[in-house]
């Protein structure tokens, strides 16, 4: 890719967002929208984007546009929107129904493991839409995900879930099989109630050898392969597979954990020495963004050779100007977990939504329902101060209202 169009393109994206990079604020980029590069991964055909359900309306005239519906809220509301906090799989925890109703926070994700099967699972999902109304989120459905990769991270089990093997069996799967079989597991997450799908992984694991010592991704069999273009042609069958079930499948992790040798979530200083802004391992991004992806999750580990200054999550280099202006990303950005990481440690709870939000991105995955508080409260005292971070808020908060909607509302 080096001397492509596309590596020029991400180069000169990279290069505005550097310089951009010493400012205070995250204001919304006027850089004009480029075109999505060709996908390599031809052997898979994606279905049409089906039109989200989150919201569980009908697309119909009067169901209102992400910015009509921003209207309704309070901005306390609206702040909640950019948010994602955790529960425990197999039931609604009483803390995070508490963020729900006094943190207004919009959106949930099932987390850790269950055997309770698909209908406990719905009801769990019940419950948490039932804390819904005028006065929590400003009656906006919750948008409610889970971790459903397969193999050792697969969240959700017992009847009516299939037992879905690793990303590393999947990936010597045919793609037709692999679609067809996804498009079974995103049907089970839809009865169970789950919106979205944190998977599937693109994270290019160089050799088999290299496998053992990739901590995050290898370690744990969650790659398709080990060249950028099999991690795209069967994660794409599995992303295909989850939106022809009408799932959001937030590809993952961007730009990439397969070359670091450390777990973000349990060690502290993660750099990725090798990665540039150019690079081929970023194939499988680009390839999802072709095909139609909606939602894109940041890695945290640091990237030497874009921004080796932040955290990915946190870097404008990477977020704005790397996936948004280099690869022509424009839809919602969501971090991984910034509650419990060891990664981002280093600074408050609060800091670390603010600086995800300045980044570029769009919706603050914190597991931990105990650090909405003091999230939410961080995210709207800069906004009270910083014009320009309040309106980015805005810009993030209509692009989460807009997974919620019908595709035709938003268009």
């Amino acid at each position: 890719m080096s001397g492509s169009p596309v590596a020029r393109r991400l180069a000169l994206g990279l290069a505005a967002a550097l310089a951009l990079a010493g400012c205070s604020d995250a204001s919304r980029s006027d850089a004009p929208q480029r075109s999505s590069p060709t996908p390599t991964a031809t052997a898979v055909t994606p279905s049409p984007a089906p039109s989200p359900t989150a919201t569980g309306a009908s697309p119909t005239a009067a169901t209102p546009t992400p910015h009509e519906a921003l209207a309704d809220l309070t901005f306390a509301q609206v702040v909640g929107q950019v948010f994602m906090t955790g529960t425990l799989a197999s039931r609604a925890d009483g803390a995070t129904l508490e963020a729900v109703r006094e943190n207004h926070v919009g959106n949930v994700m099932l987390r850790g493991r269950s055997e309770e099967g698909v209908a406990t699972t719905a009801r769990v999902a019940r419950t948490l839409q039932a804390e819904v109304d005028a006065d929590s989120t400003g009656s906006v459905r919750l948008l409610v995900s889970t971790d459903q990769e397969g193999g050792l991270v697969q969240v959700l089990r017992g009847p009516g879930f299939s037992e879905i093997p690793s990303a590393a069996t999947q990936g010597g799967w045919p793609t037709a099989t692999l679609q067809r079989r996804a498009t079974t597991w995103g049907q089970q997450l839809r009865r169970a109630g789950i919106d979205m799908n944190l998977a599937p992984v693109l994270d290019t694991v160089p050799s088999p050898r290299f496998a053992p010592r990739n901590a995050p991704i290898g370690a744990f069999d969650r790659h398709y392969g080990y060249t950028p273009e099999i991690v795209s042609r069967q994660g794409l069958a599995f992303f295909a597979g989850m939106e022809g079930a009408d799932v959001l499948a937030a590809v993952k992790h961007f730009p990439g954990l397969g070359r670091v040798t450390a777990n973000t979530d349990t060690t502290g200083d993660v750099h990725d020495t090798r990665t540039r802004a150019d690079d081929p391992y970023l194939q499988p991004f680009e390839d999802a963004i072709a095909a139609g992806a909606r939602v894109i999750m940041m890695s945290t580990a640091i990237y030497d050779r874009i921004d080796p200054r932040q955290p990915a999550a946190f870097s404008r280099p990477v977020v704005t100007g790397l996936l948004r202006e280099g690869l022509g990303f424009d839809g919602v950005v969501i971090s991984d977990d910034l509650s419990s990481a060891a990664q981002v440690s280093d600074r408050p709870p609060g800091r670390r939504a603010v600086d995800f939000l300045r980044a570029g991105g769009d919706l603050v995955l914190a597991v931990d329902p105990a650090q909405m508080p003091e999230m939410t409260a961080a995210v709207a005292a800069q906004a009270s101060k910083d014009p320009a971070f309040r309106a980015r808020v805005y810009e993030a908060a209509a692009r989460v209202v807009a997974l919620k909607q019908p595709r035709s509302a938003t268009s």
